[in-house]
């Protein structure tokens, strides 16, 4: 599976800006091959999928980009740094993430309260918003400018 992003746009060097790149991707189950030899490079601030029919593999190649998966082989890096043999957590630290079909975490908040509870992340004390609402409040500007900036999303 070959899948180039690469277009016109360069970075202050001439040189594409790569955020993500893989080489040689490969995931396989008690010999099954699932993924095979995925050479991937995505340009900063484009916008892509990857589409195929059911069994394709497309799940599999995602699970391995955020860490979800241990590849068999071949390596990932994001913004230039190997993260191959990192862990999501770590991976998700850097920026790399993943949504699932299955968006709303709370599905009985609204998006804002959602971004909220995200973003406490920072302060590392999870569960704090369970005491108190006032607790996200510190949170409103940077979720609204989240919800609002399509730009932000990646």
């Amino acid at each position: 599976m070959q899948i180039s992003a690469l277009n016109r746009k360069r970075g202050a060097s001439g040189v594409p800006d790569i955020i993500l790149e893989t080489v040689g991707l490969t995931r396989e189950f008690q010999g099954f091959v699932a993924v095979n030899e995925v050479a991937l490079r995505v340009q900063t601030g484009t916008i892509h999928a990857l589409i195929g029919p059911n069994g394709a593999g497309k799940t599999t190649c995602f699970n391995m980009l955020t860490k979800f998966l241990q590849p068999t082989r071949g390596s990932i890096k994001f913004k230039g740094r190997d993260i191959t043999g990192m862990k999501p957590a770590q991976v998700a630290r850097l920026g790399l993430v993943r949504s699932f079909q299955i968006s709303a975490v709370f599905p009985h908040l609204t998006a804002m309260n959602n971004v909220r509870l995200a973003l406490q992340r920072a302060r590392g004390a999870s569960f704090d918003f369970w005491r108190s609402e006032g607790v996200l409040d510190q949170y409103d500007d940077r979720a609204h400018e989240l919800l609002l900036d399509r730009k932000s999303v990646v």
